[in-house]
């Protein structure tokens, strides 16, 4: 039986699994990465700590799998991050994060003055998330490090260069740079320029699909790795996760319950929108559109850490979080969450948000606080849900991936709240979906429909018509409530940068 392994690298951690063709799992393992957050708004990642983690949870996947032989292995990593490194290879900087909301001046500055034409060449609307306006915050703050920049690299790739030694990319993640233009199939100088940057620094495109190179003999040194393996270019890590939940036709979208939550589909173009994200997909020339809040399994470790530990500092564990949640029913008894804790990208995009419990009463206990977030999270992707909406995208059913999906009860109240059939699948996070996109690229799987049969639903949600009749009305209050306190929020994130607004 062939094996397959996938890594891919998240917002907190690496993780790598070996998969057999049939979809089953042999093992997986994974291994943290520290986050910088050197200001208010920063977010940054250490790319050699990238590489140790792969190291770690590579050999630990391969000694619990019995150090089989691999027929391949591609990486994924979150779009929008990205390494500069000089002359001899070595990061210049941290990695700025695709959650990094810094550059929300530069932002504005680029939105009024090339705001369409952006949109036009990228296919996409530019905001903080992006790699284009964290280049233009390096510019105005940190030009040295631009001026010493030989290479530009994402995330993945940099990390599948130290395996294979290639330097290289692929569409989604040249696409996640706000770099290219994919109609053109070639770097813009227009966007590189707006960036700061020359095309120079950034590397060949080719399919997701290639064949990027093997393991060399100093990779498989230092990570166990047999020397020569096969190293397929890979996809940004929502893709993988898409992909190993079998999101391969039209009707069905993946909603995702990791750092971020994000809702995605498959598409045949891309659309140009505020709200939607384009990225290219599989089988190439196909699309797929997704758009997410920015605090979700982030959020829910906030809620753990701060309102669920003692005062040594021991906190309640998840499942005994849920057992509390379940005794209180459908609307928290009017309690709200909004979980802009780090700003808001979707529907919003807008920095300056911060989240919000309201409602708040001497009869709320801790139940009413944790089901509040798992509702509020809920209502965030309620708001995703009518952007597809409006752009005429309906789901028959959603798969859902991520952290969360783990959680039996959010998932039902998932269901309740979009109003639409929840399916798990057994496995189906970013390096599974990985390990499949390396048996895709060698041939081991006929097609991207083929990946189907790899694909084992192990539990459904149908919506509740009685929660979601309660869930209706909760979700209307849930943007009154955002939209009373949207200009208060402008004003304190305003009021902390040191700009005092006045009160209109």
């Amino acid at each position: 039986m062939e094996r397959f392994l996938g890594i891919d690298l998240g917002a907190g951690s690496l993780k790598a699994s070996v998969v057999l063709r049939d979809g089953r799992c042999l093992a997986s393992a994974s291994a943290s990465v520290p986050t910088m957050k050197p200001f208010a708004g920063a977010s940054e990642q250490d790319p050699q700590e990238w590489w140790l983690a792969l190291c770690r949870a590579v050999r630990a996947v391969m000694e619990q799998a019995g150090n089989p032989a691999l027929t391949a292995i591609a990486l994924s990593a979150g779009a929008h991050s990205s390494v500069l490194s000089d002359a001899q290879g070595r990061a210049i900087r941290p990695a700025i994060m695709w959650n990094d909301q810094r550059s929300r001046a530069q932002v504005g500055r680029l939105r009024d003055t090339a705001g369409k034409r952006i949109a036009a060449l990228s296919c996409n609307s530019v905001s903080p998330t992006w790699t284009l306006p964290h280049l233009a915050w390096l510019v105005e703050n940190e030009p040295d490090s631009l001026a010493a920049a030989h290479r530009l690299t994402p995330a993945k790739d940099w990390l599948r260069g130290r395996l294979t030694d290639d330097w290289l990319t692929e569409p989604m993640d040249a696409v996640g740079l706000m770099l290219f233009d994919p109609a053109a199939g070639t770097w813009s100088e227009e966007l590189a320029a707006l960036a700061g940057i020359s095309t120079k620094i950034l590397p060949p495109v080719v399919p997701s699909l290639s064949l990027a190179g093997h393991v060399t003999g100093r990779a498989a040194a230092e990570t166990g790795l047999a020397a020569g393996t096969p190293v397929v270019a890979g996809v940004s890590d929502t893709a993988a996760e898409a992909l190993g939940a079998g999101m391969t036709q039209a009707g069905m979208g993946v909603v995702k319950l990791a750092t971020a939550a994000t809702l995605s589909c498959v598409a045949t173009n891309p659309e140009p929108s505020k709200t939607l994200v384009s990225y290219p997909y599989l089988p190439e020339g196909r699309w797929f559109w997704i758009t997410g809040t920015n605090s979700c399994a982030s959020a829910h470790a906030w809620l753990r850490e701060t309102m669920f530990s003692s005062g040594g500092g021991t906190a309640l564990d998840y499942a005994a979080m849920e057992a509390l949640a379940e005794q209180v029913p459908a609307g928290s008894n009017g309690l709200y969450f909004h979980p802009y804790l780090n700003g808001e990208r979707a529907p919003h995009w807008d920095p300056d948000l911060r989240g919000s419990l309201a409602g708040m009463t001497f009869q709320h206990g801790p139940g009413h606080f944790m089901r509040a977030f798992y509702e509020g999270v809920a209502y965030s992707l309620a708001d995703i849900l009518r952007q597809f909406n409006a752009a005429d995208v309906r789901f028959e059913r959603l798969r859902i991936t991520g952290g969360g999906a783990r959680s039996r009860m959010w998932r039902q109240i998932l269901a309740d709240v979009l109003e639409t059939p929840i399916e798990l699948p057994e496995s189906a996070d970013a390096s599974f979906g990985c390990a499949l996109v390396a048996g895709l690229g060698v041939g081991a799987f006929a097609s991207v429909a083929d990946l189907q049969r790899a694909v084992r639903i192990v539990a459904s949600h149908a919506p509740d018509p009685n929660s979601s009749a309660v869930y209706r009305e909760g979700f209307a209050t849930y943007r009154d409530i955002h939209a009373a306190l949207q200009d208060i929020n402008h004003r304190i994130s305003a009021r902390e940068r040191g700009e005092p607004r006045s009160r209109n």
